[in-house]
């Protein structure tokens, strides 16, 4: 790894993580939960496709780890959605 890679990784690392903290404080602002959710997406391919694909790393727990989160987060941020949406339509319902 040289500079400009590890200073790009954690640019990212860090945008990444401002969009999470932003979605934990507006949860209800479908937008951004959209995008939060597709920071777990990208951050699972990325770390899938250094293992299975481009053969950079291998399966040890610094990897495991950041597997094991975003597949969690995904999972979680699922399961969510539809909490959001069913209290979105409560809302609609409310106003109607």
């Amino acid at each position: 790894v040289n500079g400009l890679q590890a200073r790009t990784f954690g640019v990212w690392t860090l945008l990444s993580s401002v969009i999470r903290c932003l979605c934990a404080i507006d949860i209800r602002n479908k937008t951004l939960y959209h995008i939060t959710l597709f920071t777990f997406f990208l951050a699972l391919a990325h770390f899938l496709s250094e293992v299975f694909i481009y053969r950079t790393a291998a399966l040890t727990i610094g990897i495991m780890a950041p597997l094991m989160v975003a597949s969690f987060s995904i999972m979680g941020m699922l399961i969510g959605l539809q909490y959001l949406e069913v209290e979105a339509l409560s809302q609609n319902k409310k106003k109607n």
